[in-house]
């Protein structure tokens, strides 16, 4: 069962008795997630929500609540707070007294400090709003970007008179009966609630969440604009391109009971498609979509040494991605590609390539079924490297309606987003005039490539 917190009388007091003062200010906007640590697909889903904020409400101010508030306001030149910060640093302690002691001492005096400055940060917000990515879940940890700091943020919302927006988010895995309690909780106090696709509405609805009611609207990235979507990529003459989309163990992302062994035969798989790759005149431009993956790619190309899979200078390619908008440019100097991130095959559909996606999560297997791809999917679990030359071959042999199918899609999914940032601005701000300008809109991206190294990252 939920906590049920009496906060909405409270809340709704406070928010009228500064209903007029709240009309003559800017309206302040707090957007809360896993930002700023190297994950491409959830900066993407940061750069789709800012673009249509400053779209349709230009002289909002708006602010962070993130992972790395250094690198978002650098980036995108917003105000941004950690999402939990450091108060005492830490220290090792063996003794078992000594480290209760400094629980009850220093732990919980400083977690008080963290509600009371979260207080203050959201203090005269108008709404905080949890764009996109997939935070609800436990397969890390409750703290850092799990669920307990979601449930904080929204409990402390609700406490400062602010309306609370989950969009497009995705949920899952959620192993604990804690983490579950923290989820249904912080959606319980939401305003607005939707989820990136049915399957994350189903597993809710799975852990005992009443979500009859909540909306399914596509993934935010979906509504990059356009003028950070690049086109007419110029690609080497000759040879076609297959992306290959390569990714550090989900671990505990996909299974309850992660093991090395299946790290390892994932790599042995992709080898076996490489091999034939080259053997049939394919090149291979080697991708990422964390910061964190890079040691993949090194793993990979040792091992293709390791089992003698010979090829000539410049037939794999494997170049650096440091932010979204080079991940972008990249997909689209590619044919056809083979991912494993999320994002990347999300991407790689935003614009327009046939894709098969090595899937680690249900939300990976729902949006292809959504794009009409059902038959391009294999579980990492147990993917097979002679399965993976087959879809390709049916998936070029049909690459003609693939590419119409995800236009079409994909646009569908444009045009639903945009729905939705209608619904959600005009009931966070009823009565203001909300803009539906495009000419004079220079898109969201970050002012410089942001390169954090992280040991944990979220799988977007």
């Amino acid at each position: 069962m939920s906590f049920r917190i009496p906060l909405y009388r409270f809340a709704s007091k406070y928010r009228d008795r500064n209903s007029n003062e709240r009309k003559r200010k800017r309206p302040r906007i707090c957007l809360f997630g896993h930002f700023g640590q190297g994950n491409f697909g959830n900066e993407s889903t940061l750069q789709a929500i800012l673009y249509h904020l400053r779209r349709r409400i230009p002289h909002a101010e708006v602010a962070c609540i993130c992972t790395d508030p250094e690198a978002v306001a650098v980036d995108y030149n917003i105000s941004a707070v950690e999402i939990s910060g450091i108060v005492v640093k830490p220290w090792e302690l063996r003794n078992p007294v000594a480290r209760l002691g400094r629980k009850l001492f220093i732990g919980i005096p400083s977690e008080v400090y963290r509600w009371l400055k979260g207080v203050m940060t959201l203090w005269r917000t108008d709404a905080l709003i949890i764009p996109g990515t997939g935070l609800l879940t436990d397969a890390v940890s409750l703290l850092g970007w799990g669920p307990y700091n979601m449930f904080k943020w929204s409990v402390i919302s609700k406490l400062c008179g602010c309306k609370l927006f989950f969009v497009s988010v995705g949920a899952g895995p959620l192993y604990s009966r804690v983490g579950r309690c923290l989820v249904r909780s912080a959606l319980s106090l939401a305003d607005f609630r939707s989820y990136r696709d049915d399957s994350t509405l189903q597993y809710l609805k799975g852990i005992g969440f009443r979500a009859e009611n909540d909306r399914v609207c596509p993934d935010l990235a979906f509504s990059l604009p356009a003028a950070l979507i690049p086109h007419d990529v110029a690609k080497r003459e000759g040879r076609s391109v297959v992306g290959l989309g390569l990714m550090k163990y989900p671990g505990r992302y996909s299974v309850e009971k992660p093991s090395h062994a299946i790290y390892l035969a994932y790599l042995d798989a992709l080898v076996v498609f490489v091999r034939w790759l080259i053997a049939h005149d394919y090149d291979i431009r080697l991708l990422v979509g964390d910061c964190c993956d890079r040691a993949v790619t090194q793993d990979f190309t040792f091992l293709l040494k390791e089992r003698s899979v010979a090829y000539e200078e410049g037939r794999i390619i494997d170049e650096p991605i440091l932010s979204a908008a080079e991940l972008l440019s990249q997909l689209a100097a590619t044919d056809v590609v083979v991912a494993t991130r999320f994002h990347n095959v999300l991407l790689a559909l935003l614009l327009n390539k046939p894709v098969i996606s090595i899937s680690f999560h249900h939300k990976c297997v729902s949006l292809m079924s959504e794009m009409g791809l059902s038959e391009y999917w294999q579980d990492i679990n147990d993917l097979s490297g002679e399965r993976l030359i087959e879809q390709f071959c049916q998936l070029e042999k049909n690459a003609g309606p693939v590419k119409s199918l995800i236009r079409e899609r994909a646009e569908n999914c444009r045009v639903a987003l945009d729905d939705q940032y209608s619904i959600i601005f005009e009931s966070m701000f009823p009565g203001l005039a909300i803009s539906e300008g495009f000419d004079n809109m220079h898109p969201t991206a970050p002012t410089q490539a942001h390169a954090a190294q992280t040991s944990i990252s979220a799988p977007d």
